[in-house]
């Protein structure tokens, strides 16, 4: 008997991403290209698990998050993000910020269904609507500041199209989508009656004059909007899944059954370690962490420059988007592999973030890493003017 898979799954592949990895570590490379952050986790994150674990707190919790956490996020959300949200009705807390928006696409997206992506987008934006059965319509933002053709947008929109994904910061460009083009998106919303999801992960990480302006703090949007995070980042727990979305009541309920039905719950312990985290780390982590990162962006900036690999230089996030055309290959796998092969040095191919060959000529770098792994990294870099 032949095993054919479920038509959902058709075309799911590994990503570039983690190919790249793979192919990093059994060559024993620098990893530059999984968004993994090597930076410590905060004590106190870490202390709040710990205590968690020892008084038992190690069992199933509710679908939507443990009350101290959820209590945590809606003060979060009122002083950060300018969001009104009762921790009880408006936020459910799930298997990491990818969890969060597979299941609240799941609950308000339908098969068939058109969703407006923009370009270059996350790879696990796209599987994500791709499994559940909607159509991605792809709109393209250019660099150097990776601005859109506003009218393309509106003749994007069909009598099918049921929402629009926005990354804020953006993997992988870096873009931080302004007030106006957020004024400017709410307006065809309201227009078209569609829903925003927003992925704002990388919250914490805008540079230079770049400020970043959650969605649904505007008022037009606050009742069509998804908001989807976690501090994985942030706090560099990328392996303990704790991530949330804030909407509606009226969308949070179903969101948080496919929540229950796929993860159950979130870790426990682990939850409270967030929770502790959000409640004792003052204003000056966040500005410490933001200024890190912004050195490390202006440095290996600097070093791709010199390079030849000329780089789109971020307003958020961790991630470099740089110019490949100078790389022997026929397109940006080709040309990573090269990379890898002549530096160790592993990047995402730009492939990874486009429908079409717009990518080739592009390939991404992470900057999130320790300064020692960095500094390797630039050193084997300059191999290349060798």
């Amino acid at each position: 008997m032949s095993l054919s898979l479920s038509t959902s799954l058709k075309g799911l592949e590994q990503s570039d991403i983690r190919v790249m990895s793979l192919e990093c570590d059994r060559v024993g490379g620098i990893n530059l290209s999984q968004g993994v952050c090597d930076m410590e986790t905060p004590p106190q994150v870490i202390a709040g698990a710990k205590k968690a674990m020892e008084s038992g707190d190690n069992f199933y919790t509710s679908c939507t998050g443990i009350p101290p956490l959820r209590e945590a996020l809606a003060k979060k959300l009122l002083s950060y993000n300018k969001i009104k949200a009762d921790p009880q009705e408006n936020i459910v807390v799930s298997a990491g910020a990818t969890g969060a928006l597979f299941s609240a696409c799941l609950a308000l997206l339908r098969p068939g269904d058109e969703v407006i992506l923009f370009e270059p987008f996350y790879g696990y934006h796209l599987h994500t609507l791709l499994a559940i059965g909607a159509k991605p319509v792809f709109v393209r933002t250019h660099p150097p500041d990776w601005h859109f053709d506003f009218s393309l947008l509106e003749k994007s929109i069909t009598k099918k199209t049921r929402a629009i994904l926005i990354c804020t910061p953006s993997n992988p460009s870096g873009k931080v989508f302004t007030l106006p083009e957020l004024k400017a998106i709410c307006e065809l919303c309201e227009k078209h009656d569609l829903i925003v999801f927003t992925d704002e992960i990388y919250e914490y990480f805008v540079y230079g004059d770049a400020k970043h302006t959650s969605p649904a703090s505007l008022p037009q949007l606050a009742d069509r909007t998804v908001t989807i995070s976690g501090y994985s980042k942030t706090f560099s727990t990328t392996g303990w899944r704790i991530g949330y979305c804030v909407c509606k009541e009226e969308w949070a309920i179903p969101i948080s059954h496919v929540n229950d039905l796929l993860y159950v719950c979130a870790p426990t312990p682990l939850q409270f370690g967030i929770a502790a985290g959000i409640n004792s780390l003052q204003d000056s982590f966040y500005s410490s962490i933001r200024a890190s990162h912004q050195k490390k962006r202006d440095e290996i900036c600097a070093v791709l420059d010199e390079i030849g690999l000329r780089p789109h230089i971020p307003q958020g996030a961790y991630y470099i988007l740089a110019d490949a055309s100078s790389l022997e290959g026929n397109d940006s796998k080709q040309k990573s592999m090269r990379l890898l092969g002549k530096t160790g040095v592993a990047s995402v191919p730009g492939r990874a973030f486009y429908h079409d060959g717009a990518g080739d000529n592009l390939i991404r770098f992470c900057f999130a890493k320790e300064q020692v792994d960095l500094q390797r990294a630039y050193f084997a870099l300059r191999n290349l003017k060798k």
